[in-house]
């Protein structure tokens, strides 16, 4: 898999890749490229765009090692003035990227860019977005292809890439950019050529359907002649580039060409290289393993996404013409920095009342809770309280229901015991009477008169003899003792008309 989100980006959700030149844009979203049709600003997307070479003026330039290096940014501007004969009363965007190389001095290439040019591509971008992250040079692009390892940095290489509105070819040499031109056979001016050859204003839908699906080989006679005519001219210009670069930079030949074009491969490019470079050419479609609902991806997109992970990797690794960083996070802006030192020196300042502040609106808060809580628990306890009142006059209303009725249960309970008392242990006063008066009989004691008192009795008694009563007393009261609380005989008197003796004998039972 070439493509690996970088972790020192934890924000960094979507990779977003601009084509300036064909507004076609599309976002790298969990393992899946695939084009987008509206920007938006989402600081979770990492925006990437690159400019043509036509759009660029490049050089290279040697800087002796002895230049410290914080001296080298002052020293490539210096020269690149100097070696490109800008115009000192302009800015320029100027970025380097080092060679390697083991000479006695530094070698630089310098990728310089005017403010304007990069406004009147970018600016409307930068609205709907608020910033670009990475604006590569277009000779750049190929770096990842061998930091990749999709091709070996061991031979040197030549791209030859069309787009609708420029054609350029770059070589690298070791896996390191070597030179880069543009030349004028975009996909526009192929068109125009083309329409110019035939006398007419043929479609456009047309000649780019026949080129991307036939391409030189083209079964129509009139369409194949005059595109022969016309990508003739092109090798030539580029043959005329290959025969400066290996001169210019020494080389002994170049291994391989690849040739491609937004729209796709053309398909008979091959047959022009090897005729008129002598070399053999491949098509510019690489397999980059990423989902994609397309046919065909333009593969300068594909580049510019693999130089966005390299660039997250390491910022150091691309040259970057952004003129349009987004903003840095808070704390690293001045205006966020100044906030924060004046919030700073504030709080110190108000730290001491603060804290007593602080602490008073504590208590505030705990003396309020506090109120809330007793204010409930007065409310509960009012509430318990009224209940324990009722309760209490409840108990004594009931403590009389009580009263009354135990006292009304005491007297018919005594009413009852007397009742069965009366039934069960009481004895009839005629029984005692019977008794009394057979016993009267056994001791020859005669009853002139009885009469009764409640429980007492009076028996009026006659008998020829005293000595009778007082047997008959005696045998009362051992016999009926239980039943009778009282028994006696106050006088006996001698009646001296009768001789008989009377007495008045009383039992209380």
């Amino acid at each position: 898999m070439f493509l690996k989100k970088s972790s020192s980006k934890s924000t960094v959700k979507n990779i977003v890749t601009l084509d300036i030149y064909g507004d076609k844009n599309y976002t790298f979203k969990e393992d899946s490229f695939q084009p987008l049709n509206k920007l938006t600003y989402n600081t979770s997307n990492f925006i990437t765009s690159y400019v043509s070479n036509k759009d660029l003026i490049t050089t290279t330039v040697n800087v002796s090692r002895s230049i410290p290096d914080e001296d080298i940014a002052d020293i490539l501007d210096i020269k690149a003035y100097e070696e490109l004969g800008l115009d000192q009363a302009n800015s320029y965007i100027i970025s380097s990227l080092e060679v390697e190389n083991g000479g006695e001095e530094r070698k630089f290439h310098l990728f310089v860019a005017e403010p304007e040019d990069l406004d009147s591509h970018f600016l409307e971008i930068k609205k709907q977005t608020k910033y670009v992250d990475l604006i590569i040079p277009a000779p750049l692009l190929y770096k990842p292809l061998y930091t990749k390892e999709i091709l070996q940095d061991n031979n040197t290489h030549c791209f030859v890439y069309f787009t609708q509105y420029d054609a350029s070819v770059t070589v690298y040499k070791d896996g390191q950019y070597l030179y880069s031109k543009s030349i004028e056979y975009s996909l526009e001016q192929i068109y125009d050529k083309y329409c110019e050859l035939v006398g007419e204003k043929v479609s456009e839908e047309e000649f780019y359907s026949i080129l991307e699906s036939e391409g030189l080989k083209t079964t129509n006679n009139d369409y194949q002649q005059n595109l022969m005519k016309i990508f003739g001219e092109v090798f030539i210009t580029i043959n005329d580039i290959i025969i400066y670069t290996k001169r210019a930079f020494n080389l002994d030949t170049i291994d391989q060409m690849f040739i491609g074009s937004v729209r796709g491969p053309i398909i008979g490019l091959d047959d022009y290289s090897q005729n008129y470079l002598g070399l053999h050419s491949t098509d510019f479609n690489f397999n980059f393993n990423v989902n994609s609902e397309e046919w065909y991806t333009d593969q300068l997109q594909y580049l510019m996404l693999l130089a966005s992970f390299e660039y997250m990797e390491s910022e150091e690794s691309f040259v970057n013409l952004t003129m349009y960083p987004r903003p840095p996070s808070f704390v690293n802006r001045a205006s966020g920095q100044f906030i924060i030192m004046t919030f700073a020196a504030i709080s110190l300042s108000l730290a001491y009342p603060l804290t007593h502040l602080v602490g008073s609106y504590i208590n505030d808060a705990k003396i309020y809770a506090l109120n809330i809580e007793n204010s409930k628990l007065t409310k509960e306890s009012t509430k318990y309280k009224t209940i324990l009142a009722n309760k209490k006059k409840e108990m004594k209303r009931l403590d009389l229901k009580i009263k009354k009725s135990t006292k009304i249960y005491s007297g018919k309970t005594k009413t009852l015991t007397a009742i069965y008392d009366k039934k069960i242990n009481y004895k009839l006063k005629s029984g005692l009477f019977h008794t009394i008066a057979k016993e009267l009989t056994q001791f020859d004691v005669h009853v002139d008169a009885i009469s009764t008192d409640d429980d007492t009795l009076f028996i009026s008694l006659v008998s020829v003899d005293d000595r009778k009563f007082t047997e008959l007393i005696k045998y009362i009261s051992d016999t009926h003792f239980k039943n009778i609380k009282e028994i006696d005989i106050k006088k006996i008197v001698k009646d001296p008309k009768s001789q008989y003796y009377k007495g008045l004998l009383k039992v209380v039972r």
